[in-house]
């Protein structure tokens, strides 16, 4: 029979056992639903990070757990070395829900950020005739699209980077949100792809200017390159609309998702391209064991029909707009935070100190006092990203909590 732990006990076993690869906020959960968690002493909190957007459907979603374990019961892998019923209507369903000829699915973010790297690579030597070795692509700045080698390779974030090389060369970084940056990197030999969040996420939800997104993926057509654009953290309704990319009207050459394709039940990932792009994979050059497997199929379609049944998009779009109204009523009369940014339920606020401060973090202990649950980014940026099944009263709820929290607190 299992004993059941103390938040202090769960705590000190992961210090004790556990790699020290990340620096939780102290409260340890042992129950979620919809917008709620709860601790091991039986505290209730709302969960203002969804899992960094992965649980946009709310926590242990009845529709979702079904699919998983009816699914789990019959079969749960076979490899890809074998057909699975599962796999093909879900592949159906998928690229039809997105728009595209064609999806290969993986687990993880990071996993689909390699895939498309490695689509984008093989595309460039295959159908562009750019030298084998030589094909480059365009990332931003602050980006965040993963931790693997390669990825850090392209990274400014000294601590993903320091002491993990030596590097992947092949990628041209330029600054974030800037257009004529974009247009001067294009000019280089050998570009094959411009890969770019629509929204930064882990650099503080960094919203670009209107129609930054449309102008580069136009300006990348006109080059012969590749928009591929990673909705890892934006996509599946998180910001308004079922893509962030949607609200210009783009369709990329190469998408990217994971996170909340499964709703947080179960790690899956996804690239999709159209056949003149994906075809160039033949069998043998990428995959995955869990890639495809029966329950992350029957998961994923569970999860994405809860999407458009439950109307998320435009809830996290109504919501949104209300949060960001109600938080700047509150900053018009607090000097400790400067401003807020965001798109539909995937915001910040900017504190007012600076980035090596403490102060984010202690507000952020506070909020976990008064029943909310957020985390720093970048030292003095609070990144709120509820689940999108939030209602307007558990919203307001909220607002409450956090002016509350503001108004008391002392640096």
């Amino acid at each position: 029979m299992s004993v059941q732990l103390t938040s202090e006990e769960a705590i000190q076993l992961e210090d004790n056992y556990g790699a020290h690869n990340y620096h939780p906020l102290p409260v340890v959960l042992n129950k979620g639903e919809g917008v709620f968690v709860w601790d091991c002493e039986g505290k209730k909190y709302y969960d203002f990070l969804s899992a960094y957007s992965a649980v946009n459907q709310g926590h242990c979603h009845p529709k979702i757990v079904k699919a998983l374990t009816d699914q789990a019961q019959v079969l749960t892998l076979t490899s890809r070395a074998f057909y699975n019923d599962s796999l093909g209507p879900y592949e159906k369903y998928i690229t039809e829900y997105f728009g595209f000829d064609k999806v290969l699915p993986m687990n993880t973010g990071a996993e689909a950020v390699e895939t498309a790297i490695k689509l984008c690579r093989k595309w460039a030597y295959e159908k562009k005739n750019i030298k084998e070795n030589e094909a480059k692509i365009i990332v931003c700045e602050n980006n965040f699209h993963g931790r693997t080698t390669t990825i850090i390779s392209f990274s400014n974030d000294e601590d993903a980077r320091k002491n993990f090389g030596p590097y992947t060369p092949g990628f041209i970084k330029i600054p974030y949100n800037d257009i004529d940056a974009l247009a001067e990197a294009l000019k280089e030999e050998n570009v094959a792809g411009f890969m770019v969040e629509p929204i930064q996420g882990e650099a503080g939800v960094y919203v670009p200017n209107d129609g930054y997104l449309a102008k580069t993926a136009k300006l990348c057509k006109e080059a012969g390159v590749l928009f591929i654009a990673d909705e890892v953290q934006t996509g599946v309704a998180r910001t308004g609309d079922l893509l962030a990319v949607h609200h210009e009207g783009v369709t990329p050459d190469i998408l990217i998702l994971g996170k909340a394709v499964s709703g947080g039940v179960y790690p899956v990932s996804a690239v999709f391209a159209n056949n003149d792009i994906m075809n160039v994979i033949k069998p043998g050059q990428h995959g995955s064991t869990f890639g495809g497997n029966p329950l992350a199929a029957k998961v994923a379609v569970a999860a994405l029909e809860v999407v458009q049944e439950e109307n998320l998009a435009e809830n996290a779009k109504t919501l949104g707009n209300l949060f960001r109204k109600e938080m700047n009523r509150i900053i018009d009369s607090s000097e400790l935070v400067n401003s807020v940014r965001g798109r539909g339920l995937l915001n910040a606020i900017l504190i007012n100190d600076s980035e090596d401060s403490s102060t984010a973090w202690d507000i952020c202990i506070k909020l976990r006092d008064n029943g909310l649950l957020a985390k720093p980014t970048h030292g003095n940026i609070i990144r709120f990203a509820p689940p999108l099944v939030m209602t307007e009263a558990q919203l307001m709820d909220c607002v409450t909590i956090i002016e509350k929290t503001l108004t008391e607190f002392k640096k």
